[in-house]
């Protein structure tokens, strides 16, 4: 099952809870869930076409578009 991380804001103590569970109370208010984590895959070749929204290189087997 998913896990969702949460944060006491008064006493910072971290807790973690199964996502269908409602949020967990800690020194009398409801802990706030943790943001994830950045992203920390280099950019790379791989990677780099990922950003783009242009499609496959041309090829020469379609026609082009005038």
């Amino acid at each position: 099952m998913k896990k969702t991380f949460y944060s006491c804001p008064v006493c910072g103590k971290k807790s973690e809870i199964d996502v269908s569970s409602p949020a967990p109370e800690c020194c009398g208010e409801r802990m706030i869930p943790e943001p994830l984590p950045l992203c920390s895959i280099p950019v790379s070749a791989e990677s780099s076409r990922t950003a783009g929204e242009d499609g496959p290189c041309f090829n020469g087997t379609t026609p082009r578009k005038s």
